[in-house]
């Protein structure tokens, strides 16, 4: 599942976001959201959100509990 809908995400998931100074390379980081940052219900690029570790980036994939 992508991050384009902020309705798809919550506070406590499993995510892998990029981070602005990585968006050249894909280079995805995985961790947990602390805070969802956009405001708007979709974004095309990911929704950008804080991290646990403080990291902010875009969702790129959401984690499932598979």
């Amino acid at each position: 599942m992508t991050g384009t809908k902020r309705s798809d995400l919550k506070a406590g998931m499993t995510v892998m976001v990029v981070q602005k100074h990585h968006q050249r390379t894909g280079e995805l980081t995985k961790g947990v959201i602390a805070r969802i940052l956009t405001k708007s219900s979709t974004h095309p690029h990911g929704i950008k959100v804080k991290l646990e570790s403080g990291i902010v980036g875009r969702v790129k994939e959401i984690e499932t509990g598979e």
